[in-house]
């Protein structure tokens, strides 16, 4: 193996220790809101290891590619945006349904 190959093989599992520690926290979770809360980091940092994972192995078999560079760029920035965007409204909706106002029971 070469040194590149044993580099992507380091991101793949790191990938994947994110996605187990996720996993296994989603089932630990006591309530609807802290489940989204812990998507962040499966989204936010395994998606992108993967994505260098496999910037790297195509530069290490082809050579440096522009075209392979700015699409890595592209999906990382665009996965970061719409995984905020989305915890967001996740986040908002839960918190809307599982949260009593005290204040509007005692009106009652």
């Amino acid at each position: 193996m070469t040194v590149w190959e044993i580099v992507v093989a380091a991101l793949a599992v790191v990938a994947t220790l994110f996605t187990v520690a996720a996993t296994v926290l989603q089932l630990r979770a006591p309530d609807a809101l802290t489940r989204a809360n812990l998507l962040g980091p499966l989204v936010c940092v395994a998606f992108p290891i993967l994505i260098l994972a496999k910037l790297i192995y195509s530069w290490s078999t082809t050579g440096f590619d522009l075209n392979d560079l700015v699409r890595a760029v592209l999906a990382v920035a665009g996965v970061w945006i719409v995984a905020s965007v989305a915890t967001f409204v996740m986040g908002r909706s839960i918190y809307g349904v599982t949260v009593v106002d005290k204040a509007s029971n005692d009106l009652r």
